[in-house]
């Protein structure tokens, strides 16, 4: 009885970091609503340091993401977060956005060459980009984000699917802008 209780718990608990993923994208596509509707930095809950700066999809993966400003622990707890020091999204430049392997970029994994995403920003534009590259590299290696020209770069932990957290690999998936 004791072991039943024991894997229960353990089972709740990891379920709890998917379920807080998923409410906190509801809520975030509040905040994006109001992002639309003109208001600064709207907040997806009262207590909440982030806002939502743009929302990312991949048609062929049936996925719709808001992104928040700053790749940080406690942003990309709940959402993709944008990678400071790159451009922001909707500016020229390479926009670098991070996320975990396991929730919001757990698609990554079948991302293809060839592929569309797009970024839509608060003022209703929207940009498509080409996937061209999926690369594994050292956490270290930020070239990835130093890439000129209008871009998009997402970056995750690598390996997919490991019970190990972190580890110093990255997997970097880039597009172009069309």
């Amino acid at each position: 009885m004791g072991l039943f209780a024991l894997g229960a718990v353990l089972c709740l608990s990891a379920g709890r970091i998917y379920a807080k993923a998923a409410l906190a994208q509801v809520l975030l596509h509040g905040a994006w609503l109001e992002a639309r509707a003109g208001r600064a930095e709207p907040r997806p809950w009262p207590w909440a340091d982030m806002w939502p700066i743009a929302r990312l999809q991949s048609p062929a993966h049936g996925v719709d993401l808001i992104v928040l400003e700053g790749a940080t622990g406690s942003t990309t707890a709940f959402a993709p977060g944008h990678i400071l020091g790159t451009a922001s999204p909707g500016a020229d430049g390479n926009v670098g956005i991070a996320a975990h392997r396991d929730t919001h970029f757990a698609f990554l994994e079948q991302v293809r060459v060839g592929e569309e995403l797009r970024l839509e920003l608060p003022d209703g534009r929207e940009r498509a980009f080409q996937v061209e590259s999926m690369q594994v590299v050292h956490q270290r290696d930020t070239s990835s984000l130093a890439a000129e020209g209008a871009r998009l770069t997402l970056v995750t932990c690598f390996p997919f699917r490991t019970p190990v957290p972190g580890g110093p690999l990255r997997y970097v998936v880039q597009a172009r802008a069309l």
